[in-house]
């Protein structure tokens, strides 16, 4: 089990002038959601997909690794509080819709003529004072999913003068509830809570999206992906904090058994909830976001798929242990002075330990895109 002592030392991680640089695809780049005709895309979610608001929010964002290189480097040349050392899955989504990419909703100066990133990283689907009281704390953020829904309304309440007139405003938009909920789990295994603890959790956390769901249905959604958590047992620094010299601790992906047994709970809760809400809502367009598989395809086909198979699990940035990932020191983190990048992330699927790398974020959203577009059930 992660001792508690493990926390602060993940804080910059885990919970996580700047240049936006907006996409220009070739003639020849695939944009295989423009046939939906998508004028904006809005994005909730934490660091999966946080172009920027986090560094934003508060004095503590700004000091973040996420603030400065080595994050951001491959692309923007620069950091824009994106958890990767370039760009997200929801900047792929954005340039599949041929749009810009989505700016977040803290940046005062932001156009947000093509949509409105609500996304923090490090946020959780439940609000902090509900995990508060269950004895988890929430570590660097307050900015639940609630809280983006709150900044949703007053963006919508901004633009539309009328209930009818954001209806219309928002018929050609897609939504994207998620990823959301992961950090919940993540501050409740961090601080030591047992795995029975943390599954107790997962009926009010799916609550939470499928209720966050209805409300941007309300507000006139007509397209909403709700994405389902990744397979975390995988990730450098669940690899590092639960390592096992017993062979039945780890599953036929040498990932930890138990952690991808809890998302894949979590993606079941989800699964059935969407359900509902398709009973509830016939006339709603409500797709699931299956970001396991994606990252299963990511990372059983990695070596066909141009990875380093050697460093799959294995972190790009950062220095130590069996997965180049140190749970006890600040100093050997990734963003921390004198910490190495490895010399082609394009190689390596894990960025810092916890979040991806660019290459990995594309090849995921590849696959869900595929997966995702027949099902919106767009105009041909």
């Amino acid at each position: 089990m992660v001792s508690t002592h493990l926390v602060s030392a993940l804080l910059p991680l885990v919970f996580t002038s700047f240049l936006f640089v907006q996409p220009h695809p070739s003639s020849g780049h695939a944009n295989p959601l423009k046939t939906c005709n998508f004028d904006k895309i809005y994005q909730l979610g934490d660091s999966l997909s946080d172009t920027g608001n986090l560094i934003r929010e508060s004095q503590t964002g700004t000091s973040s690794a996420f603030a400065s290189l080595p994050y951001g480097e491959t692309y923007f040349e620069n950091a824009t509080g994106r958890c990767s050392n370039g760009l997200l899955m929801i900047d792929y989504i954005a340039m599949a819709a041929d749009l810009p990419f989505l700016v977040p909703y803290k940046d005062n100066d932001g156009d947000f003529r093509h949509g409105v990133n609500f996304a923090v990283a490090g946020s959780t689907a439940l609000p902090a004072d509900n995990l508060a009281a269950k004895n988890i704390a929430t570590m660097l953020t307050k900015s639940s999913l609630g809280v983006q829904l709150d900044w949703m309304s007053t963006h919508f309440s901004s633009m539309c003068t009328r209930e009818r007139d954001c209806i219309e405003k928002l018929k050609n938009s897609l939504f994207m509830v998620g990823e959301i909920g992961g950090n919940d789990y993540n501050y409740a295994l961090l601080e030591g809570k047992t795995m029975d603890e943390v599954k107790n959790i997962v009926v009010d956390v799916v609550r939470a999206i499928s209720n966050a769901v209805r409300r941007v249905i309300d507000y006139g959604a007509v397209r909403v992906v709700v994405p389902g958590n990744i397979p975390i047992g995988c990730l450098p620094l669940y690899l590092t904090a639960f390592q096992s010299n017993a062979s039945a601790a780890y599953d036929e992906d040498n990932c930890v058994t138990k952690l991808n047994d809890l998302a894949t709970y979590h993606n079941h809760q989800l699964k059935e909830a969407i359900r509902e809400l398709k009973q509830d809502y016939p006339n709603t367009v409500i797709v699931y976001g299956d970001y396991y598989r994606a990252f299963q395809h990511l990372f059983r086909d990695a070596e066909s798929l141009g990875f380093d198979g050697a460093s799959s699990q294995k972190a790009c940035c950062g220095t130590g242990g069996d997965y180049n990932f140190n749970l006890s020191h600040l100093t050997e983190i990734c963003g921390a002075p004198g910490v190495p990048v490895c010399r082609n992330p394009n190689e390596h699927i894990s960025w810092d330990g916890v979040h991806l790398t660019q290459e990995a974020y594309k090849i995921m959203s590849e696959w869900l895109l595929s997966d995702i577009v027949p099902k919106l059930h767009c105009p041909i």
